[in-house]
């Protein structure tokens, strides 16, 4: 492939590439609805940003360039026209790229930042986390020996996750699921997992996975932390988004 930067401009033999071309293999490999969306979603945001008198500065662009920059170890211009060119972008592209990105967050925190803690307080016990390990077999007389096992001591509940789980990843850790928050979990699963007593094992329950023996090291309480704002952020500007381009297609 022929690439060639001139002038801050990127060229390649990509450019042989006709819109009719992109657009044909778009609609054949089902991908069509979804870029014309983003591209409907992208009008919306801006036009929004427009009647909120919302806009992004070429100086708060040139400091999110230098961010990216820096975590790239783009340190020297050509080496920032070189990785350019490997994304067959110019430098035009990418800067726009940029303004879109922080104009949707400058009309998130807009449209949605003021609601955040009231979010967070009426949906707290979705944000509460638990530290879980788990045991998942196909069947229940599994499930129940492999509880009785652990009850009598026969065999820490770690090795019997070891040994039983069907998750080959799971196995590895040892049943280790991780800090989970109770809306990721199987009502079932989040019911059991947040009424047991740290450091016992559950009693096997059964979903259409299997049969779940569970075991909780640690309750987390919910806490409004800069990454749940930005989740509960992303939350509402999605379900706003939506709705609008529906409303934007329906028209």
């Amino acid at each position: 492939m022929f690439i060639q930067i001139e002038n801050g401009m990127v060229s390649s033999s990509y450019s042989s590439i006709q819109p009719d071309e992109i657009v044909g293999y778009l609609k054949k490999n089902l991908q069509f609805k979804e870029v014309c969306q983003a591209i409907f979603t992208q009008k919306i945001i801006d036009q929004t940003a427009r009647e909120r008198e919302i806009f992004v500065s070429p100086e708060e662009i040139q400091a999110e360039a230098d961010l990216i920059r820096r975590d790239l170890r783009l340190e020297r211009a050509t080496d920032t026209l070189a990785w350019l060119a490997e994304q067959q972008i110019t430098v035009e592209d990418w800067e726009a790229g940029i303004r879109d990105r922080l104009l949707t967050q400058k009309l998130k925190e807009t449209l949605f930042g003021q609601q955040v803690e009231g979010f967070f307080a009426q949906n707290r016990l979705n944000f509460e986390r638990v530290i879980l390990y788990q045991v998942l077999v196909p069947y229940e007389h599994v499930a129940r020996e492999v509880f009785y096992q652990t009850e009598e001591r026969e065999i820490s509940f770690y090795e019997a996750a070891h040994l039983y789980d069907m998750d080959s990843k799971r196995r590895y850790q040892c049943g280790y699921e991780g800090a989970v928050y109770r809306w990721n979990l199987k009502p079932e699963i989040a019911a059991a997992a947040f009424g047991a007593t740290p450091g016992e094992v559950v009693r096997p329950i059964q979903t259409d996975q299997g049969f779940h023996l569970l075991l909780v090291e640690e309750f987390i309480p919910a806490q409004l932390t800069p990454e749940i704002r930005e989740e509960i952020l992303s939350t509402l500007f999605s379900e706003w988004l939506s709705g609008e381009l529906n409303h934007w297609l329906n028209q």
